[in-house]
């Protein structure tokens, strides 16, 4: 028997339905690490997933919300190894129409990381860092919002193949301790260490990783790599 697809209204009801979601995106990055190239670019998929709907979807405008809501569904269906880039495309244009037409919406913030993902996906990736440091400006203070874009944002760099400035980011976030992806950061930057030759420094941040996290779902992966 076909799966029944869900709509986007089941998708987009509640808050709560949204947090499942998340922790689903969560889980099957600590399930599938071993097979993930870039880390961190799960976790900007999740940064994005989770700057999509989070707080605001009861404050928007109603046109302004209508559209992202539109663009964020076709985001959560795409979001598999192969997306469709027509519907990417579709998903970009409906986000800056967010952007640029409803300015003064809540939804028109929340457009900014929907958008630098895309350019990401793209690889345009200069487009995608500028995107970030600008919502950054905007969530500066709220540091559950700061962490997951800094996580997208190391991730822009690592994949413009500019290693330093991704290190600079992780370092900063691997060592926060109100920081929920702290053990991510860390085994990114040890991964970012031993890609910049830098063997040494990427084995003392392991050696310490398993001394400190031994209850951590990612100790097996640190040790494989000491």
């Amino acid at each position: 028997m076909a799966k029944k697809k869900i709509t986007r209204k089941e998708l987009l009801k509640d808050t709560d339905e949204f947090f499942t979601f998340s922790a689903k995106i969560a889980n099957f990055v600590t399930a599938h690490l071993r097979q993930i190239k870039y880390a961190g670019v799960a976790l900007a998929i999740l940064a994005v997933a989770y700057l999509g709907v989070q707080k605001y979807l009861g404050y928007a405008n109603q046109s302004g919300q209508n559209a992202y809501n539109e663009a964020h569904y076709i985001v959560v269906e795409e979001m598999k190894p192969d997306p469709n880039p027509d519907n990417l495309k579709k998903s970009k244009e409906l986000f800056e129409k967010v952007r640029d037409e409803h300015g003064l919406s809540k939804a028109s913030r929340l457009a900014l990381p929907q958008i630098a993902h895309l350019e990401f996906v793209n690889a345009n990736y200069d487009d995608a860092i500028d995107l970030y440091q600008k919502y950054l400006e905007k969530v500066s203070g709220k540091p559950r919002y700061e962490f997951l874009a800094n996580v997208a944002l190391a991730t822009c760099f690592e994949a413009k193949g500019d290693l330093k400035s991704a290190i600079k980011i992780l370092i900063s976030l691997s060592e926060r301790a109100d920081n929920p992806f702290a053990e991510s950061a860390q085994l990114n930057l040890a991964r970012l260490y031993r890609l910049d030759n830098q063997g040494e420094k990427s084995k003392q941040i392991l050696e310490k990783f398993v001394e400190t996290h031994p209850e951590s779902p990612f100790l097996d992966f640190a040790k494989a790599h000491l």
